[in-house]
């Protein structure tokens, strides 16, 4: 069973940057599989934000719109460990943050992902 540990939210002026850690608890190696950043605000529906490819399929990223140009996804493989750098955070931004695996099927609705961690806040004030 994979399980992640997401880390680096906390609070923000608009304007501001975070950047987000996810390091896997499990043997999972996350430079073979797709995997990506989901969040949800309060009272809404968890909404994909961000998607890496394996490496085997050349690091193919997918961004949400409202995030294009503002969030970076990256990997390292030697660390395990998946980053978001997010920047010039807008207060839409406000939500827990969670990463997971099977990242595109997740998104295509072809997989129910059902291992969700803890995530990390993300507050971003006006």
């Amino acid at each position: 069973q994979v399980q992640f540990v997401e880390s680096g939210g906390g609070s923000v002026q608009a304007g501001g940057s975070l950047r987000l850690s996810c390091v896997s608890t499990s043997a999972f190696s996350m430079g073979h599989y797709d995997i990506g950043w989901f969040r949800q605000a309060p009272g809404k529906e968890r909404e994909g934000v961000s998607c890496i490819s394996g490496s085997v399929s050349d690091d193919f990223t997918y961004y949400t719109d409202s995030v294009k140009g503002r969030f970076t996804i990256s990997r390292d493989d030697a660390k395990n460990t998946m980053y978001l750098q997010m920047n010039s955070l807008e207060p839409e931004d406000t939500a827990v943050y969670y990463c997971a695996s099977d990242c595109f099927a997740i998104l295509a609705g072809t997989f129910e992902y059902h291992h969700w961690g803890q995530g990390t806040q993300v507050t971003v004030s006006a």
